[in-house]
């Protein structure tokens, strides 16, 4: 009975006509409903709204003081105390001719989502790659013409001059335009901008892109633990890789082109970074780093000893986790300390004695080398008996504690083939004598050192005419380099584990000479480059971007050391002292590198 009445009722003519009509009436307030909505493709572009920088005019080239270690607080410059938000959707009027697109994608709300750290990688094919661009013809105007300023599309009159609002955690990427005296586009690439984004307690590089046709891509991010107040500067310091010139100095432009105050603040409580892990060793196949100084204590009162240190917290103060493990007061930094994509052990000297017990550690590079042998003979593995390192060393060296522990470290310098010369670097190698010399450690009957710390860049900055050149230097070294592991092998012996650590990012002066930064960095891409065509690499420690945050002045270097040794006299900057925590740190992490 219940089949025959449900057939009954669908076969009634009036239930299919009220079943028609209110069909038609479902249909029509479907369409009514998604036109009110607005559905259409130009709704979705609502979702990742445009992101807009404030342009600050007529900026004044700033002295850097916070970057200084008696002032590390940064001076925003906020003149309005409404916010700009990067996310909103506002839409600004009267907007600017021909405006550059600034745009960020924006994660809609989500119930769970991961962030990533910012991770810059080294080009592939760096060095052909770079010839290319030095080769790129000009016979267009926009190439021709030179960058004088940077073009980011404006916020409206009235908010000029207000703080930017970024939310903390994420990776906000940017982009600007070079222009030219007339405000024209500028199309070529090779520009070098320094960037700097600093805090109370932290200091960043954020990583820049050279996209080649005049636009670059800028990418800045900040945990959100250290959400607050920043300053974000743009440094145009040469154009057109004139950095790489033989004689730099009469290119060099060295303008503050932006110091934009930014708010970081933490909006988004569903998202969360991977948090930073002590550093293993994949990590240290990495050839480009982006790390960041953060500062976990600060003693106001700490003043320069005698003997020209800054012990501003007892040795045992400890690490705050992630950032870093073991003791932090070790550092003599007043707190600061260095990450990157994994975090660094701090060791105490007997933990440095069981790590490097019994081990050769072989040595090639500039002057920077000894600052650092002596740093960590005096710092870390507390022997004080080796008051200076020279350009040759060769020592076993045994722990005053424990005299059953020893480790030899052998040093040999590259900027020169003769120890009391300068200015040859990576040329030295043309000397057959100065070959046989290095050879001479890797051909032992006996052994061979298992670990190879090299670098080369400072004395190559003066040295070479020319970029071709340079990386026809570099070739012969890692070929020079290769043939001796291949030597090592065949006799049957392990490999030495071979650590590049990149050259220092040139400090204050310093920044206008042949070592300038933005030569370093070129020649520690295509030296990396060339090892690892000859599979010469086994592990990077990224020292250029761990000076690089430092280098605006001289406060934490001479212009080309950062661990010049602790010394309570007159300073290149006037003042009495200076900082040598950089090279400190350095020191930890190549133990970290050594013992990973």
């Amino acid at each position: 009975m219940p089949e025959k009445a449900a057939n009954f009722a669908w076969s009634n003519p009036r239930v299919h006509q009220w079943f028609k009509i209110l069909t038609i009436v479902v249909f029509l307030g479907i369409l009514i409903t998604y036109g009110s909505d607005g559905l259409s493709i130009n709704s979705f572009h609502t979702d990742f709204p445009l992101s807009e920088f404030t342009i600050l005019p007529q900026v004044q080239q700033p002295t850097f003081q916070d970057l200084n270690f008696a002032n590390f607080s940064a001076q925003l410059q906020i003149k309005n105390s409404n916010h700009t938000h990067l996310n909103s959707s506002k839409t600004h009027q009267n907007p600017s001719p021909n405006p550059l697109n600034l745009s960020k994608t924006q994660r809609k709300e989500n119930p769970r989502f991961n962030l990533s750290w910012v991770s810059p990688e080294l080009e592939a094919n760096y060095s052909s790659n770079l010839l290319a661009k030095w080769l790129t013809p000009g016979g267009v105007p926009c190439k021709d013409s030179r960058t004088v300023d940077i073009k980011i599309q404006s916020l409206s009159s009235d908010d000029s001059n207000s703080t930017i609002e970024l939310s903390a955690g994420e990776v906000h990427e940017f982009v600007f335009q070079a222009i030219d005296v007339s405000g024209e586009p500028h199309c070529l690439g090779g520009d070098y901008f320094e960037t700097d984004l600093s805090g109370e307690n932290w200091k960043s590089r954020p990583p820049v892109k050279d996209i080649g046709n005049g636009t670059y891509v800028v990418s800045l991010q900040i945990h959100p633990d250290f959400a607050g107040n920043y300053n974000f500067t743009i440094i145009l310091l040469y154009r057109h890789l004139e950095g790489l010139k033989f004689s730099p100095a009469r290119f060099v432009f060295d303008k503050v082109l932006r110091v934009i105050p930014i708010e970081f603040v933490n909006s988004n409580s569903n998202s969360h970074l991977p948090e930073v892990e002590q550093c293993k060793k994949f990590d240290f196949t990495k050839d480009v780093w982006s790390g960041r100084w953060t500062r976990h204590a600060r003693n106001e009162n700490c003043r320069i000893s005698n003997d020209g240190r800054y012990r501003c917290q007892k040795p045992s103060f400890p690490c705050v986790h992630p950032w870093c493990s073991g003791p932090l007061g070790l550092l003599e930094s007043n707190g600061w300390v260095y990450s990157t994509h994994c975090s660094f052990k701090l060791y105490s000297s007997e933990e440095a004695w069981n790590s490097l017990n019994n081990r050769w550690i072989f040595w090639w590079g500039d002057s920077n080398h000894c600052d650092t042998i002596r740093n960590i003979l005096h710092f870390v593995l507390d022997v004080q008996s080796i008051p200076i390192v020279p350009r040759i060393f060769d020592m076993n060296i045994t722990n005053p504690k424990k005299p059953s522990q020893k480790v030899r470290f052998t040093s040999i310098f590259n900027g020169h083939s003769n120890q009391t010369g300068n200015y040859q670097g990576l040329d030295s190698l043309s000397d057959p004598n100065y070959r046989e010399l290095l050879k001479s450690y890797f051909t032992d009957n006996n052994a061979v050192p298992d670990t190879m710390i090299m670098n080369s860049g400072l004395h190559d900055g003066v040295h070479w005419p020319n970029i071709r050149q340079f990386i026809k230097g570099a070739d012969f070294a890692a070929s020079f380099w290769g043939d001796v592991m291949k030597g090592v092998r065949e006799r049957g012996f392990s490999l030495p584990v071979v650590i590049y650590r990149t050259t220092v990012a040139t400090g204050g002066y310093a920044r206008s000479m042949a070592f300038n930064p933005q030569k370093m960095e070129v020649f520690n891409g295509v030296l990396l480059d060339k090892m690892r065509e000859y599979r010469v690499l086994d592990r990077v420690v990224d020292d250029f971007d761990m000076t690089y945050p430092w280098h605006y002045d001289n406060r934490c270097n001479d212009g080309v050391h950062y661990g010049r040794a602790p010394l309570k006299a007159k300073w290149r900057d006037g003042q009495i002292g200076h900082q040598y925590f950089v090279d400190l740190m350095l020191g930890h992490v190549l133990i970290n590198a050594m013992s990973a």
